[in-house]
Parts: C-alpha cells; structure tokens; sequence
C-alpha cells in the first residue's frame, strides 16, 4: 500500500514517544493496531463483496446464453418437426388418392394366402444329441 521504510517508522515511533508520552503510547499503539485491523477487514469485505457481484454478473451472463440457445433449438426443433409433419402428411395424401382404373381392378381382388403346404407324415427326423444317451464305448483288454 504505502511505500514507508523501516528509518521512517523508526522515526515515527519516536516522534510518538515524545509527543504522546511513554505512559499513554502502549494504549494509542493498541487502539492504532485496532483501527488497522478493522480497516483491513473492512477492506477484504469490500473486496470479496465486489468479486461476488462480478461473478453474478457473470452468471448471469451465462444464464442468458444457455437460455438463448436453448429458445434457439426449441425453434430449430420445432421448425424441423413442423417440415417433417408436412412431408408425412403430403406422402399420406398421395397414398390416399384413388388409383387409376387398371389398378383399382387388382385391388378389388381380395388377397388369399396360399393353402399351407403339408407335412409329410415319414418325414425324417434330425437327432440333435441332447438329452439322448450314446451308447457307451466298448473297453478292450
């Protein structure tokens, strides 16, 4: 804060010593200690009090720009999902308007799926091995 060397508080101090007098300098010493202290403190709120508004300020900054681009991709979503519905409800259309007249003829024509094919009553059977003994193998001496 104050550029002052250790000569100039020697010189203060005695300077002190003979306008105060060596029984009321300890007290005024302490009050002075005192006084610093407080100012010192009331610096440091300040200060701190200060750094906390600079960082409100930049929250807020930072809560406008989360904002502004979260309203930026709700429009974009929105957006996206209006030209979608359009698309869908355009190719809904088309498949809804009335075929042409050879067509209309094979659409009129109910669909019958074809008879089920028939199994084969010796049909051979494929042996997976599970669950099935094999027969065990012969030992020889």
């Amino acid at each position: 804060m104050f550029d002052i060397a250790f000569s100039e508080l020697v010189l203060i101090a005695l300077v002190a010593l003979v306008v105060i007098g060596p029984e009321r300098l300890p007290r005024v010493a302490r009050m002075t200690g005192h006084l610093l202290g407080r100012l010192q403190r009331y610096v440091s709120d300040v200060k701190s009090d200060i750094n906390r508004e600079i960082q409100l300020e930049e929250l807020k900054k930072m809560q406008q720009q989360v904002e502004e681009s979260a309203r930026n991709l709700q429009s974009s979503v929105t957006q996206e999902f209006t030209s979608m519905e359009s698309q869908l409800n355009q190719s809904l259309a088309l498949a809804d308007a009335p075929a042409p007249a050879s067509e209309s003829m094979e659409a009129a024509t109910p669909f019958e799926p074809p008879p089920p094919a028939e199994i084969p009553a010796a049909a051979p059977q494929m042996e997976l091995g599970f669950g099935v003994e094999q027969p065990a193998a012969k030992k020889t001496v």
